[in-house]
């Protein structure tokens, strides 16, 4: 089920605190553990919004949501989980199984409404996991227009 090769992507932290948005690199680590991420997150001491965006090989994306309840998250593609650690243990937090090796079908697992308090209601973000012409990092900027750190983003894209 691992993949071999290094894993690409990026892993960025983004915090809202005092109406102001700020995106840091999470450690590589996140890419590949999902137990990394959370644990990242969860080291963020913010009294607002704080999430991580995980693009992972060109391939999907996960959004992290800490919570004292357990983490919320998003898969882009639940058939992720047949070729990337992270993508599995995000569908075994979510008590989901992994979808058979023969569907070619793409869709999301989790909470699509993760965002919605920040202005990316479940519908609206339904409609961009859907762009499948589009890779992670598009998908990820779209999300990050919507919810108003598009310019915080982009400068951590050109940073990374």
């Amino acid at each position: 089920m691992a993949v071999q090769e290094p894993i690409t992507g990026f892993a960025v932290a983004v915090v809202r605190e005092d109406g102001r948005w700020r995106c840091s690199a999470l450690e590589a680590e996140a890419l590949g553990e999902l137990d990394a991420a959370i644990t990242e997150l969860g080291k963020l001491r913010s009294t607002g919004a704080a999430f991580g965006l995980l693009a992972v090989d060109d391939e999907f994306f996960v959004i992290v949501r800490p919570s004292p309840r357990g983490p919320a998250l998003l898969l882009s593609d639940a058939a992720a989980a047949l070729d990337y650690d992270i993508a599995a243990d995000v569908l075994d937090v979510l008590r989901v199984d992994p979808p058979d090796e023969d569907d070619e079908s793409v869709w999301p697992e989790g909470d699509l409404e993760i965002l919605a308090d920040l202005g990316l209601p479940g519908g609206e973000l339904q409609v961009i996991v859907g762009e499948v012409d589009l890779y992670p990092d598009e998908q990820l900027q779209m999300v990050a227009q919507r919810c108003g750190f598009a310019d915080e983003f982009a400068k951590f894209l050109d940073e990374s």
